[in-house]
């Protein structure tokens, strides 16, 4: 029974020839847990995506730490976690950030054409600056560093995309990637919380949140915190704010940085 079931949890055993399967159980596991045991614990005043993240954040941290600085693909490095590296990947990913946009209505996002327009452009804009700022403050004094710092203010996504086109340094990178995952974060803990002041209780104005937010993961589960019906709106100009982000960033955004820091 010993020898089954280590074959089970070797490399090349079950659960790593059927990682992708196992991967999807293991996420699914941790989301049951977030909405069934964790978002009624906290009575419902948190959305279960957050807790979701941090469950997901400290089991990388126990990864990393198990596999060292050998390791290249987080928890995927471990065998029979190995599906966790497609799963995460860009396709899967891509996928999921597109399909939050299905069930929104063409004709409430045309009336808020230009007011989500003008909102992902600003949102955009302010993220950036914001993050290469406190960037700035840390020692992080150079162009590059900075605009890849603030690419991941802007989003998680754009973060890494920028530091590739500039040829950032990985810490750089990661640090961009951890920017963007605080902001997704408190975005969906924040946003129940702030609706009604702000008015978040129509389409129109999910269109515009989403833009000026612009992390799909965060504004997608602060929406479905808020009102669910809401989710397609935000997240169809979310998602667009992060196609405008990977291209304005690592170009025109960083040469308004490269002017005054070289």
């Amino acid at each position: 029974m010993q020898e089954y079931f280590s074959t089970m949890f070797a490399e090349k055993g079950f659960f790593h020839l059927q990682g992708l399967v196992f991967a999807f159980l293991c996420v699914g596991a941790i989301m049951w847990f977030s909405y069934k045991v964790m978002v009624p614990l906290f009575k419902h005043k948190l959305h279960g995506s957050a807790f979701a993240i941090v469950i997901a954040l400290i089991l990388a941290w126990a990864a990393g730490m198990l596999v060292g600085p050998t390791g290249k693909k987080g928890i995927g490095d471990i065998a029979m976690f190995s599906g966790m590296a497609l799963m995460g990947g860009a396709m899967f990913r891509d996928f999921a950030i597109m399909s939050t946009a299905y069930g929104a209505d063409l004709r409430e996002l045309k009336k808020a054409g230009l007011g989500g327009f003008l909102a992902m452009v600003i949102g955009t804009a302010m993220a950036f600056y914001i993050g290469a700022a406190v960037a700035w403050l840390y020692g992080y004094t150079d162009a590059v560093s900075m605009a890849t710092i603030g690419a991941g203010a802007v989003t998680f996504i754009v973060g890494p995309v920028t530091g590739a086109a500039l040829k950032a340094s990985s810490d750089v990178v990661a640090l961009s990637i951890a920017a963007g995952v605080i902001k997704s974060v408190l975005v969906m803990v924040v946003t129940p919380m702030i609706a009604k002041m702000i008015g978040l209780n129509n389409p129109g104005a999910a269109i515009v949140f989403g833009g000026a937010m612009g992390t799909t993961s965060g504004v997608a589960a602060g929406l479905a915190a808020t009102d669910a019906r809401l989710v397609p709106y935000g997240a169809m100009v979310a998602t667009f704010y992060t196609g405008f982000g990977c291209l304005v960033c690592p170009s025109i955004l960083y040469f308004t940085l490269k002017i005054f820091f070289g």
